[in-house]
């Protein structure tokens, strides 16, 4: 099996206290992970942190290096994946706006031609919001894979989320679909 690197961005949403699990399934499919987290998400997993870098074999990114800091980079992603992905972050994505490391990344990544998929983790209540299917339809627009709705996530009232059954299976196949259809990067 060839190795394949996926860069996983996981927002403040309650199945990336579950990204462990991802992380592990992915690599025994053949992908080299380097997990990218906002900050929020960063807090929520606390010590985890030193788990999934040794798990991955790569530090756990949050922030943007400053300038002449030698921070090793990662290794150039065959695959983006935002999973879990926030209103917020799915938002700013689709605005082209970089309030946080893994977005910036990611939309990068969109302007490059690299392959991006999306699956967001948000209540009815975040969905019913004008800015949701707006920004849906901007990235789809523009060649994301975005997992939602039929055959993706589906949110669920507030309160009756169920964090450890979020579809991370969706994110790893689409992944290995968004590489084997991947558009030539743009000049």
């Amino acid at each position: 099996m060839t190795t394949r690197l996926l860069h996983l961005f996981g927002c403040a949403a309650p199945p990336v206290l579950h990204v462990r699990s991802a992380v592990a399934t992915a690599q025994a499919e053949g992908w080299e992970v380097c997990l990218g987290l906002t900050p929020t998400a960063h807090s929520w997993l606390g010590g985890r942190v030193a788990d999934l870098e040794e798990l991955t074999g790569h530090p756990v990114r949050t922030q943007w290096r400053r300038p002449g800091e030698s921070v090793a980079p990662w290794p150039p992603a065959d695959v983006i994946a935002v999973a879990p992905a926030t209103l917020n972050s799915i938002s700013a994505l689709a605005l082209g706006l970089t309030p946080s490391y893994v977005v910036g990344v990611a939309a990068e990544a969109i302007g490059a031609g690299v392959p991006v998929v999306v699956m967001p983790c948000v209540k009815t209540t975040l969905a019913a919001h004008p800015a949701m299917d707006r920004s849906v339809e901007t990235l789809r627009s523009a060649g994301v894979r975005v997992l939602y709705g039929e055959g993706g996530f589906v949110p669920n009232p507030p309160g009756q989320g169920r964090p450890e059954e979020y579809p991370w299976r969706l994110v790893l196949d689409a992944g290995e679909h968004a590489l084997a259809n991947a558009r030539p990067a743009k000049p």
